[in-house]
């Protein structure tokens, strides 16, 4: 486990290695064991540059601050966060300077149970500018075709299914409109992937961690199912 992910040791950091940096932190989180951190010093190491060896693209929600869910500490994550982690033109761009500018290795499309970004979506509410963030979900309401009825906020299966394939849908934005992440990810020098954080349990299920039937729904545009 790398303690602080500083220059040294950035410099050869793969996107593998940042992946399992994610994982072990999310295991910590989950144990109550968190790095011992020495704030101050974070704070003298990362006033002049920055090298956050991951992109991670969240939802504003206050219960998925990304730095305690997956125990890291300054300097370590790019946070772009919008409600429903929707992956804007703004969010990509953001998401782009991280890689080309700052050397991010890894970009994570974090999504969560119970999102009321894809709540509103499901519900097809209207509201003002809520419009034209709404419009990034609704694709994945109309790819959730297991769900028959009750196709609502009030069916949290439905809704936690619509917000795995609302990740699957913000990653395929992020690679159909970005020709530097996608040319990032052909070559392997950069991951992109997704995953969904528990609110009841704290835990992140990573995309690459679906076992082999559930990855066979997901990559056949139907659901993950744990």
């Amino acid at each position: 486990m790398m303690k602080a992910h500083y220059w040294e040791d950035r410099m050869s950091l793969t996107a593998e290695k940042a992946l399992d940096f994610l994982k072990e932190g999310n295991k910590r989180f989950l144990n109550n064991l968190s790095v011992n951190r020495n704030t101050l010093q974070l704070i003298n190491e990362t006033a002049e540059k920055q090298f956050p060896f991951a992109a991670i693209l969240s939802c504003s929600d206050s219960r998925v601050p990304v730095e305690l869910v997956f125990d890291q500490g300054l300097g370590d994550i790019f946070s772009v966060r919008l409600a429903g982690n929707i992956a804007s033109l703004n969010a990509i761009g953001s998401i782009e300077y991280a890689l080309t500018m700052l050397g991010s290795k890894l970009v994570l499309v974090l999504g969560h149970s119970s999102c009321g970004a894809v709540s509103a979506a499901c519900d097809d509410i209207k509201m003002d500018n809520l419009n034209e963030l709404l419009a990034h979900i609704h694709p994945a309401v109309d790819l959730e075709t297991i769900t028959m009825d009750n196709r609502n906020s009030k069916n949290k299966d439905f809704v936690n299914n619509v917000g795995w394939l609302n990740v699957r849908h913000q990653i395929d934005l992020i690679l159909n409109t970005s020709p530097i992440i996608r040319e990032a990810v052909n070559k392997g020098d950069v991951i992109l992937t997704g995953a969904m954080y528990d609110i009841v349990t704290g835990e992140v299920y990573f995309i690459d961690s679906i076992n082999d039937k559930s990855k066979a729904y997901y990559e056949s545009n139907e659901i993950y199912e744990r």
